[in-house]
C-alpha cells in the first residue's frame, strides 16, 4: 500500500545562484559562498529558532524543486564518473529520487531579525540555486554528525581545484565582497563531469552577472565578466 506525508515550506534560500550550471556539485565546498535563508511568513517565529545560536554548523533539508513532476529513475549516471557508469539512485546524491529531497551542511554565519522578513539566517558554503524551497532545518552535531573514518565509495574525495587565470579588470564588474566566492566557484569547475571542450567559452550566472571562461587542462581563464540585462 503506498502511503503519503503532506510537508511544508518552511523557507526559502537566496543565494547568488540564478542557474543550476555553476552551483557547487556539494554543500561546504566554497565557504566563502553566502545566503540567507528566508523564511515564510507563518514560520517567520523567533521562537522557533531559540538556542540555535549556539551552533555553528546546520542541515537544511530541501527540495529539488526543479524537479518536480519528473519520474524517478533507479540508476542514474554519476557526473563523478564520467556520466557513462550507472550506479544506484541510492548510491549517489541524484534529483531524480522517488522524493526529490537534497540534504546540504551549512556554516551559520548568524541569525538577524529584519522588521519585515522577522528572523533570517546568514550562512555560508551552500550549494543551492536562489529560491530553492526549505523543508526542514536542524543542528549540525559535531560528534554524531562527522565520521572521519567514513568510506566514500566511488566518490572518496573531492577533486583538484583548477587554477583560475584572470585579471582585475574583467573582474571588475563583480563587486569586492564576492569575488572570492566567485574565484572559489570556479575552481571547483563548474561544467559537467564528463565534459571536456577547451573552445568552449562557457556562461556561469553569479549575483546578477554573467561569467564567460574556458577551460584547458587543469587551468580555467575567465574570458568576461558582464552585468546581466537588467541588473545593471
Amino acid at each position: 500500500m503506498s502511503e503519503s506525508m503532506t510537508v511544508h515550506i518552511i523557507a526559502r534560500i537566496r543565494s547568488d545562484f540564478g542557474a543550476k550550471f555553476g552551483i557547487p556539485r556539494q554543500s561546504g565546498l566554497v565557504d566563502s559562498l553566502t545566503a540567507r535563508v528566508i523564511f515564510e511568513p507563518e514560520y517567520r517565529n523567533s521562537d522557533a529558532l531559540r538556542g540555535l545560536d549556539g551552533f555553528s554548523h546546520l542541515w537544511l533539508i530541501w527540495q529539488f524543486s526543479q524537479c518536480m513532476g519528473r519520474d524517478w529513475s533507479p540508476t542514474v549516471r554519476p557526473p563523478k564518473l564520467g556520466g557513462n557508469r550507472r550506479m544506484g539512485v541510492f548510491a549517489t546524491r541524484s534529483p531524480f529520487r522517488p522524493n526529490p529531497i537534497g540534504l546540504s551542511s551549512v556554516r551559520l554565519e548568524r541569525i538577524e531579525t529584519d522588521p519585515v522578513l522577522g528572523p533570517v539566517l546568514h550562512v555560508c558554503g551552500a550549494d543551492l540555486m536562489d529560491g530553492t524551497p526549505i523543508l526542514d532545518i536542524k543542528p549540525y552535531l559535531p560528534y554524531t554528525d562527522s565520521h572521519p573514518d567514513a568510506r566514500g565509495g566511488f566518490a572518496p574525495g573531492p577533486q583538484a581545484a583548477l587554477e583560475v587565470q584572470t585579471s582585475a579588470g574583467v573582474l571588475a564588474p563583480v563587486p569586492p565582497d564576492k569575488r572570492q566566492a566567485l574565484l572559489g566557484v570556479l575552481a571547483c569547475d563548474p561544467r559537467p563531469g564528463y565534459e571536456d571542450k577547451p573552445q568552449e567559452i562557457y556562461g556561469l550566472a553569479f549575483a546578477g552577472l554573467d561569467v564567460g571562461f574556458q577551460v584547458q587542462g587543469e587551468v580555467l581563464r575567465v574570458v568576461r565578466v558582464n552585468h546581466q540585462k537588467g541588473e545593471e
